[in-house]
This record gives structure tokens, sequence and C-alpha cells, in this order.
């Protein structure tokens, strides 16, 4: 059964749809759902969801995109629900450098102060890297923490490398699928199977059969394991269980909560 490894059901674009997407998702072999927070709201939203659909697990954590957004003490308040609640990751955590280049040294400090967070708690993360991969290495150098995912990935090969000698796996999506997307099909098809986790991204990043403006939903990740297969020249059933697999080995805790609610039944 395959893992979407980054999905955002809390979307407001998904408000009244959770229930017929989660009903879709495992229609088409979703199992389980990785659902990263952004922002101090959504801290709150993914934890609910979770609570509503026992194949949901969560990260917390603040995006780069919406740190203008955060408030004094948000930090202090994270840590509060580290402690608290039971998340599988810290993130989505990260750095953006294509859209918000210009807040680049408040994006650092939380970005740090958030990895020191994930060390404290020895939990993984769950990473922007957009346009911000060798700033986002060189803090990952400073502050390490237990591995997790680099989320659509698009940079080198030796970044790539560098990130899978850290013990993180690098999340592939719908922007595979594009007849373009040469770059990141590289990537897809010559790394290390073990070090590839898939994911939808959902609403965003739509594959290539939606189109730019398509609704993107978990349901999706079975296409796109798909298109994998085929452009690595594998066999469908290795590659939903290989990722699986390697989506529980970047995020243990998975199997920690899955193993503790089987004990309460």
């Amino acid at each position: 059964m395959l893992i979407d490894s980054h999905c955002h059901l809390d979307a407001l674009e998904f408000s009244d749809e959770q229930d017929a997407i989660i009903k879709n998702a495992l229609h088409h072999g979703v199992e389980k759902i990785i659902i990263p927070a952004v922002n101090r709201k959504s801290l709150d939203d993914v934890i609910e969801l979770r609570k509503k659909f026992p194949n949901c697990f969560y990260a917390l954590g603040f995006h780069p995109m919406y740190i203008h957004d955060m408030k004094d003490g948000d930090i202090d308040t994270l840590k509060s629900y580290l402690k608290t609640y039971e998340p599988v990751a810290v993130g989505e955590i990260g750095l953006d450098f294509f859209v918000t280049k210009d807040n680049k040294t408040i994006q650092e400090e939380i970005f740090v102060a958030q990895l020191k967070l994930a060390s404290a708690f020895d939990l993984p993360v769950i990473m922007h890297v957009r346009q911000a991969i060798d700033d986002v290495l060189k803090n990952l150098r400073r502050y390490p923490v237990k591995g997790g995912i680099a989320h659509a990935f698009n940079g080198s090969m030796q970044q790539a490398e560098a990130f899978i000698e850290m013990g993180f796996k690098l999340g592939f999506g719908g922007a595979m699928t594009y007849k373009r997307a040469t770059h990141i099909q590289a990537l897809a098809k010559s790394l290390p199977i073990e070090s590839i986790v898939l994911e939808t991204d959902s609403p965003d990043i739509p594959p290539s059969w939606l189109g730019h403006q398509g609704r993107n939903t978990p349901g999706e990740l079975h296409q796109i394991a798909t298109f994998f297969a085929e452009l690595r020249g594998m066999n469908l059933t290795s590659v939903i269980e290989t990722s699986h697999q390697n989506t529980l080995d970047a995020l243990p805790k998975i199997v920690q909560l899955c193993t503790s609610a089987e004990n309460l039944h």
C-alpha cells in the first residue's frame, strides 16, 4: 500500500471534502497520508485531522513562506506542541529563496530554531528547500537532525548525495510527470531507489494528466507511482513496497503509532 509522504489535507481547498478525498485515496491504494503543518493555525488543524482519520499522520512546524504570520512566542508554542502531541516529524520547515528571498535572515533564524527543536525531541524533519538547497545543507551540517525528507526535490546530483549521506530521503511527485521535467526525471531515474519517497504535495503540484490548473489529491499517488515505475523500468508492486518502506524509514514514529493503536484493541 502507498503512503503519500506529503499532502496538505488541511488546505482550504479541501475543507468541505476531506471525507471524500480520504475515501478516494483508499480506493486508489493510498493507505497512509502525512500532513505537514505550515503555520500556527494548521498546528491545530493537522492534529484534528488525525483524530478524524486514523490513517493520517502529521508533522508540526512553520513553513518559510508563512513566517510573516508568526508572532512572538510561536516557537515556544511549537515546543509545547511537540512535547504534548505525537508528530512524526518537525515540518514543513526549511528555506525558500524563490518567492521570499528578501527575508533570508529571518527565514534562517526560524529554520535553525526548528532544527534545534527537532534535535531536542529526536524527531526527523520534513523540509521545503526551493532554490535554497545549499543553505539548507549548510544549516543541517551545523545543526544535525535525525534525517527526514527533502520534499519536492529538484537539486543537483551532488546535493542529492549530500542529503542521502545525512540520512535523508528525497520526495518526488507530480512535477516529474511533465515532458519538460527532464532534470527531475533524470534524478528520479538514477538516484538509489532506497533514497526516494513518493508524494503528491496536494493540492499543489498537480501531475501532468491533470494540467496546471487541475485538482490534485492523494488519490493521484497511484498513477504517480505508475509513472515512476515506468521511468525506472521497475515493477509497480516493487515501487509501491519500496516507497512505503522508505517513508517508514524516514518517519519511524508512524510504525510506533500504528503499533500503539493496535495494542489498544
